[in-house]
């Protein structure tokens, strides 16, 4: 039997004090509400509805990148490859959508990036050989501070010249269940400062490939190595940098 695991965070409120990047706001109107909201809109009164009881909605307000989310090339850059970059709802529907294989990355240290030898010890440690539109996740463990204010200080991520090498075979969708594909900003910025030139700070991002990050992913520990499809249809925002995003694996067991 098919089995469905849900790779998404949950959106819910974060506390006060969450830095802007990370923040969800929910606001949530009960069915006594709703009653009065239909009153006033078209006259219908509380004893005209079951059990008094109107609808039940919700107002949410959070950035594109504030949960689980895709990425569009156009959030790294206005061109890729010296064309327009395209924007999440310009791309088409099968780069959201194949097979997928987990390259397993906890225990390693804030900052150390996966290079090409590690996606290709990955790939031999799932026995699976990489395929044009292959989903590939990279799990690090970093779902479990999803709710803390220093989730953007968490992470490995992946250098420049592994996303080119999965690019350049295909690949068009990657995810990882960290704040971002790129190891962590202070670190990343603090060698740019340092080496005081491009290339350096936002480097796999900014890599002049056209492809999808999945970030913030979760749950990734629930699949095996391989052997299952995923799903990351996201929101179709006109013009936008990314798309908030449920994210499924599907296991046929």
């Amino acid at each position: 039997m098919p089995r469905y695991i849900d790779l998404s965070a949950p959106l819910v409120p974060t506390p006060e004090g969450m830095p802007e990047p990370l923040a969800v706001r929910v606001e949530k109107a009960d069915h006594a509400a709703g009653a009065k909201g239909i009153s006033d809109l078209i006259g219908v009164g509380p004893e005209l509805l079951r059990d008094g009881e109107g609808w039940a909605v919700e107002t949410i307000s959070l950035g594109t990148h504030n949960t689980t989310h895709v990425d569009a090339p156009w959030h790294y850059n206005s061109t890729i490859q010296g064309s327009p970059a395209a924007t999440i709802d310009e791309l088409p529907l099968d780069w959201f959508h194949g097979p997928g294989v987990v390259i397993e990355a906890r225990g390693r240290e804030e900052g150390d990036a996966l290079t090409v030898a590690d996606f290709e010890a990955g790939l031999a440690a799932a026995q699976h050989e990489l395929q044009a539109g292959d989903v590939v996740l990279v799990r690090t463990g970093g779902d479990q501070f999803l709710a803390d204010p220093g989730y953007m200080a968490r992470g490995c991520g992946v250098t420049a010249e592994a996303t080119v090498w999965l690019c350049d075979q295909g690949i068009r969708l990657v995810g990882i269940d960290a704040w971002g594909w790129d190891r962590p900003l202070h670190l990343q910025a603090e060698a740019a400062k340092a080496a005081g030139e491009q290339g350096i700070f936002w480097a796999a991002h900014q890599c002049d490939r056209a492809y999808c990050q999945i970030e913030r992913l979760a749950r990734l520990d629930q699949l095996p190595l391989t052997g299952f499809e995923v799903f990351a249809f996201p929101l179709k925002v006109v013009g936008g940098s990314a798309g908030p995003a449920r994210v499924v694996a599907l296991i046929n067991d």
